[in-house]
């Protein structure tokens, strides 16, 4: 089974949800993590929201990317720019794509999460399976 790590600055919606949505969909193929720069601390209620109204039930935390330095993965995902600025290299044999999501938290606007996640269902399967 392929590894993949989502990486985005809290961790607490876009790489959530992207870790959620691959576990979920593609999780014959692969295994999702998700992690971040400065964590907030907490998975946004309407991250989740989002995910179970297509059926996705998820239970992570937010997590400091540092707790995943020493897991090897197939593929390191960064989901916004400021992840992508903060993590230049990652120590690792992972190759690295960048794929910039909006984050949703900004407008706090139910509408937006979905938008982030139907975007995201569109685009996952596309960049874990063919950046390896």
């Amino acid at each position: 089974m392929k590894r993949v790590l989502f990486l985005c600055t809290g961790n607490s919606c876009r790489s959530q949800m992207a870790e959620a949505i691959v576990n979920a969909r593609m999780g014959g193929e692969w295994q999702a993590v998700s992690a971040g720069t400065k964590p907030a601390g907490y998975v946004h209620p309407k991250a989740l929201e989002a995910l179970s109204e297509i059926g996705i039930q998820h239970s992570g935390r937010s997590k400091l990317a540092d707790e995943f330095r020493s897991v090897e993965f197939d593929l390191v995902v960064t989901v916004c720019d400021s992840a992508a600025e903060e993590c230049p290299i990652w120590l690792g044999k992972g190759k690295r794509v960048h794929h910039s999501f909006p984050d949703p938290a900004h407008t706090d606007d139910m509408n937006d999460f979905r938008a982030v996640r139907d975007d995201m269902l569109r685009v996952l399967p596309e960049i874990c399976d063919t950046k390896l």
